[in-house]
């Protein structure tokens, strides 16, 4: 119940994100005087509908999308109402029309902050950089499984105990648990430790480190590996909580963090697209892309595991990647229309400083081939994505 429950919510942040964007998009062209239509979330049939003032607010039956109708946003629009031509979007400054494209995208990278924000201060954000355990003993094995199926107990049968620091390891220092494991996979036979034992001076044992399989101690494969019988400290802390005002400073750097790791995961996007093939298969790929519904899925397993740091982060994630992908200089993506936009500025502004006139506006038409060809694309990696996601979903579960 607590995973419908959790891809349910996780569902309808998806659509109070995509609503956001259109309203960024509205408020932003209302603020200039442009006209806007209609503003709708979704697709299809409408649903509902209300007239509030020049513009009709609704709801369609496909809960995929939404738009905000700006009177003239493209030179193909017909404006057979006077005030639509003198309040048409091709008719504003540059700059005032490419903050009304970007405000979508803006939208999604302020929701994605508040996220953050919100995080640092309830459930906390993912410690990126969790320190190694000590190279403390916190339990002695009583059995090391060898080769020949019998047990070993170096470090018992040497006197370590519960809560010994390990020092050096064959007179190496060690400072973490890392570091110790490393140097003890490399040994074999009598090796000397330097131990530090509450009360005590640092004193001296001998070890007899076995020989096990990689496979006994979690790793890969079969080869032979140095091992003593002793388990590290508990790891630290997954998530890190803050006080209102520090958040602020860990929110800004962890955002920062996050826009690096999405824009080279966007990079990335196209050699992924091979490993849906293989998930669609059956492999288990949880490198490969999701989709909406894939991403869902993750929310409503890690509101099952009461892990809502998790979903608060992909949530957050998610609004940024958009964000980011939005303004790829491509139609039909905002990014798209930006560059569109930019070219006529700078065209026209060259133009006035020859002593000649604005040009006309960018024929769409003749970006219609690309535009096509571009949402082809993009209709077919979305259904390749949410295909891989119904049939061989990526889960936090086993």
């Amino acid at each position: 119940m607590t995973f419908v429950l959790g891809v349910v919510l996780f569902a309808v942040g998806i659509g109070v994100s995509i609503a956001l964007h259109e309203a960024g998009h509205m408020y932003s062209a209302k603020a200039f005087g442009m006209k806007v239509r209609r503003y709708f979330i979704g697709f299809g049939p409408t649903l509902f509908s209300v007239r509030r003032g020049e513009t009709e607010y609704g709801l369609k039956m496909i809960p995929a999308g939404g738009f905000c109708d700006i009177a003239g946003m493209t030179a193909l629009d017909e404006l057979p109402d006077p005030d639509d031509r003198k309040r048409a979007f091709f008719r504003f400054p540059t700059w005032q029309r490419v903050v009304v494209l970007s405000a979508g995208s803006l939208t999604h990278f302020a929701v994605g902050i508040v996220l953050i924000y919100v995080m640092a201060v309830s459930t906390g954000l993912p410690n990126l950089n969790p320190k190694p355990p000590a190279a403390v003993v916190s339990a002695v094995s009583q059995c090391i499984r060898i080769p020949d199926g019998s047990c070993q107990a170096p470090a018992r049968d040497a006197g370590l105990r519960p809560a010994d620091r390990i020092l050096a390891v064959a007179d190496k220092p060690v400072s973490n648990f890392d570091e110790l494991a490393r140097a003890i996979k490399s040994r074999s036979g009598p090796t000397k430790l330097l131990i530090k034992r509450t009360g005590q001076r640092p004193f001296t044992v001998w070890i007899d480190v076995t020989q096990v399989r990689s496979s006994e101690l979690g790793g890969q494969g079969n080869q032979l590996v140095g091992a003593i019988g002793v388990s590290p400290p508990r790891p630290g802390p997954v998530t890190l909580r803050f006080g209102p005002v520090d958040a602020v400073g860990k929110t800004v750097t962890f955002a920062g963090t996050m826009f690096v790791n999405t824009a080279q995961a966007l990079q990335q996007f196209p050699h992924r697209i091979p490993s849906l093939l293989d998930r669609i298969a059956g492999e288990n790929r949880p490198d490969s892309p999701v989709s909406v519904v894939g991403a869902s899925v993750l929310g409503g397993d890690a509101a099952d595991f009461g892990a809502w740091w998790f979903f608060l982060f992909l949530l957050a994630a998610l609004n940024l990647f958009v964000g980011i992908f939005n303004l790829l200089p491509l139609l039909p993506l905002d990014g798209g229309h930006i560059a569109v936009n930019v070219y006529e500025g700078v065209r026209n502004a060259v133009r006035r400083a020859t002593g000649r006139p604005n040009g006309p506006p960018v024929d769409y038409t003749r970006l219609m081939p690309l535009t096509y060809a571009v949402a082809i694309v993009f209709i077919g990696v979305s259904m390749l994505t949410i295909t891989a996601d119904i049939i061989h979903p990526i889960r936090l579960r086993p």
